[in-house]
């Protein structure tokens, strides 16, 4: 198994126990880092940890923890005059296959009792109404920066994987004395050993 954090900060209370790839912020720093890692190690699970925001109707609040019950990729598309085209109304899977996955990515591993749909931008949200629409489009509660290209790098490499995040803002207009981002990774860590030592009991 290896964990991948995207900073150290939500990978510190984790490497005592198991292997952790702090892949650095973002989709293509993520899928790097762990393809790298993959090329050099033999690798039976994948695990994301991190912090992430809860969208407005997510039901979610700040400091809860949260597995993803399905990764999607939420801005990875087109703009058109009649609203945004993900990638099955362009006609390009991002895997190819019997079955094409599109925007959505399926996980295999649930490390953790609060399953919910995430979301993966390369924008962060900063606005309600901009929060709102993404929600809509895409049935998500939890959005991050890295978890729908760790997904994909594992289902390509037909890896299982599963992602767990601490909220530690809620999505929307950003105001940042309003986020627990520390709280959020220290619980989502202690979380994921929980799990951890529940897993190999």
């Amino acid at each position: 198994m290896v964990v991948c954090v995207s900073t150290e900060l939500e990978g510190s209370l984790l490497r005592p126990h198991v292997p952790v790839i702090v892949t650095g912020v973002g989709a293509v720093n993520a899928a790097y880092a762990l393809t790298r890692y993959l090329d050099r190690n033999a690798v039976d699970q994948i695990i994301v940890c991190g912090i992430g925001g809860a969208y407005p109707g997510s039901g979610l609040e700040v400091s809860a923890v949260v597995c993803a019950e399905r990764e999607c990729y939420g801005d990875l598309g087109a703009d058109s005059p009649d609203g945004f085209l993900d990638m099955q109304a362009l006609g390009f899977p991002v895997i190819a296959g019997a079955v094409p996955i599109f925007n959505s990515l399926p996980l295999q591993i649930f490390p953790g009792d609060w399953r919910a749909p995430f979301v993966t931008v390369n924008m962060c949200t900063g606005s309600d109404a901009a929060a709102r629409t993404i929600e809509a489009r895409t049935g998500g509660a939890v959005e991050s920066m890295e978890g729908a290209a760790v997904v994909h790098v594992a289902a390509l490499a037909g890896i299982p994987v599963g992602e767990i995040r601490g909220i530690s803002n809620m999505v929307g207009r950003r105001d940042k004395s309003a986020w627990r981002v520390k709280e959020a990774a220290v619980a989502v860590q202690e979380a994921l050993l929980d799990w951890l030592v529940k897993k190999r009991d």
